[in-house]
């Protein structure tokens, strides 16, 4: 399987899941929280099939790792929660939380198909240059961004529920964040 074909498979699948789950005024349950996080664990154990350490590989993908986090906490942060009058707690995905997702999906797969169409020798030189070991290091570090995204988004939205549910009835129906007061 191409580069390419792998990244568009592995982002649109994680794309797909992630709009499904958050889009819109949504309940918050642990199984809606963690569908995202195992659509990911299957990917890695599709997607990922060594793990690179030699030269700079490491640090490519722990720069993935790092990006993930940040892009994870933003989308965190545009996915405001509150408590409804009956208690229960909800998110509401707009869309600049769908954007933060799919632009960072639609780069994964152009970034996939430039390595393979546009700029295939400018990255080999650049991987010769700065000893990253090839392909597999690239496709991790952007697989283990999509995890460390997730992994994000969820523990930055499961923060903002225990503090709801730790607020009571002071939070009900009043968002949490200023996104959703606008």
């Amino acid at each position: 399987m191409s580069q390419f074909l792998a990244a568009l498979i592995a982002s649109g699948t994680i794309l797909a899941i992630v709009l499904a789950t958050d889009l819109g005024r949504r309940r918050v349950t642990t199984m809606r929280m963690l569908r995202s996080v195992i659509a990911v664990a299957v990917v890695i154990v599709i997607f990922v099939h060594s793990f690179p350490t030699q030269g700079n590989d490491l640090s490519l993908q722990l720069v993935g790792v790092g990006t993930g986090l940040i892009c994870g906490l933003i989308a965190g942060a545009l996915l405001p929660a509150y408590r409804s009058r009956s208690g229960e707690l909800y998110t509401v995905g707009g869309l600049g939380y769908a954007l933060v997702w799919i632009v960072l999906s639609l780069g994964r797969v152009l970034f996939a198909y430039g390595a393979e169409h546009w700029f295939a020798e400018g990255l080999v030189r650049f991987s010769i240059d700065y000893r990253i070991s090839g392909a597999d290091t690239y496709a991790n570090a952007f697989v283990f961004m999509s995890l460390a995204m997730v992994l994000a988004r969820t523990a930055s939205l499961m923060a903002r529920t225990r503090k709801l549910k730790g607020e009571g009835t002071a939070a009900v129906e009043a968002p949490l964040s200023e996104t959703n007061a606008r």
